[in-house]
């Protein structure tokens, strides 16, 4: 190995060190309480060696074999001496998780413009996919505890390089800024102050969680600006194909579907496949139902000249915003909820599982169609009936 090579990867294994980690958690006031059934660490160089050189294996899923607990232990304690820094991160680190996209894309869809929701799903369908796949092929493990603090349990048997979040927070941030220039009249500057803080926010929001290494998010934000500088010249492309061709909608539904099918299987179960299955079928399904209000003529879009000035935030329109989320949010869940049940009633009839078997939502050949028809019916919803309901409802 050449002195560039050696030095390139003593700079990867320390940005890569769940120490560097734990020092930022206790320099924004995050400590671990040492607990009689944690082990002690190894030794720092030998940790970064095996984490590089074993990466065929989750930190996060079972490491009794090298000296850490495993997650059958009983977690970590913790101290927290800065509240109001805690609950910033906490706050950030949710505006990453897909529960916020799917709450607050349709929000842009039903309140603000739905091109720019769906410029918005087109570039969370990418992003994520690409950084799920990565994840799950790389094996990366996340961060140790001890000593990192882990204040998140649901992604622990995911791996850990490029953290999503980090993926996710930079390009929905700098797409929306991109794209809303030709749609809403605003301070371009301000725009882009607001773009890097909440893409800064989420992503130092993985370390304060313990969640991922420095490596990680340094990664995720590098393949996010790789990915929007290469497709943004064909964004107006992809719009015109999308909203026109006539076999848009089934070119999207059997890809996306071909896509998560394909998903790199691994050896222990992981909530990266169902989480990608879950956002490429909401994509899907959104798609589609903007083609059907494209040949209807119908987009709900925003009239006259555009860009259009912000709207003006009076008592009444606030109002029509709450009547939209929180009739739009009983609609969404309601889809899901039938879709959901059908969909699982009908592979589980048709592979003979029995009802009571929970276990069987994890097999590939029913968490996909399940996931992805549930999901398909919602965005499919949300694109096109649920606007001529607040229509019908005077919402709009």
């Amino acid at each position: 190995m050449s002195v560039h090579q050696s030095r390139c990867m003593e700079l990867l294994t320390y940005l890569h060190d769940s120490e560097l980690v734990a020092r930022f958690q206790r320099r924004c006031g995050l400590f671990l309480v040492e607990s009689a059934h944690l082990k002690p660490e190894r030794p720092r160089g030998q940790l970064v060696r095996d984490r590089l050189d074993h990466h065929d294996r989750n930190s996060n899923y079972k490491y009794k074999e090298n000296g850490y607990a495993s997650r059958d232990c009983g977690r970590p304690r913790y101290e927290v001496r800065n509240w109001p820094l805690h609950f910033l991160f906490l706050l950030s680190a949710s505006l990453g998780h897909e529960i916020f996209y799917i709450t607050c894309l349709p929000n842009i869809h039903w309140s603000v413009d739905p091109f720019l929701c769906r410029r918005l799903l087109n570039t969370w369908a990418l992003v994520m996919y690409v950084g799920q796949v990565m994840k799950d092929i790389l094996k990366l493990p996340r961060p140790f505890s001890p000593p990192v603090v882990k204040l998140e349990t649901r992604v622990d048997a995911e791996y850990g390089l490029p953290s999503t979040h980090a993926m996710a927070a930079t390009a929905i941030s700098f797409t929306l800024l991109l794209s809303a220039t030709s749609r809403i009249q605003f301070q371009f500057g301000v725009g882009l102050t607001i773009a890097v803080t909440l893409a800064t926010l989420v992503s130092l929001s993985r370390l304060y969680t313990g969640m991922h290494s420095v490596l990680d998010v340094i990664c995720g934000i590098l393949i996010s600006a790789v990915l929007l500088g290469g497709t943004y010249p064909y964004w107006e492309t992809m719009d015109h194909f999308q909203l026109n061709s006539p076999i848009s909608p089934i070119v999207v539904l059997v890809l996306f579907y071909f896509l998560c099918y394909i998903y790199p299987e691994l050896d222990h179960y992981s909530t990266t496949r169902g989480d990608t299955t879950t956002i490429l079928g909401t994509c899907a399904g959104a798609s589609a139902g903007y083609w059907v209000n494209q040949q209807l003529g119908q987009t709900f879009e925003p009239e006259g000249m555009l860009p259009v000035p912000l709207p003006t935030l009076t008592a009444s329109a606030l109002a029509l915003g709450t009547g939209r989320f929180l009739v739009g949010a009983v609609i969404l869940l309601a889809t899901r909820q039938i879709a959901k049940t059908v969909s699982l009633h009908m592979l589980y009839s048709w592979y003979k599982v029995p009802k009571s078997d929970n276990n069987a939502r994890r097999r590939k050949e029913i968490e996909v169609p399940s996931k992805f028809a549930t999901y398909t019916s919602v965005g499919l919803v949300n694109s096109i009936l649920a606007n001529r309901i607040f229509l019908f409802l005077g919402l709009l």
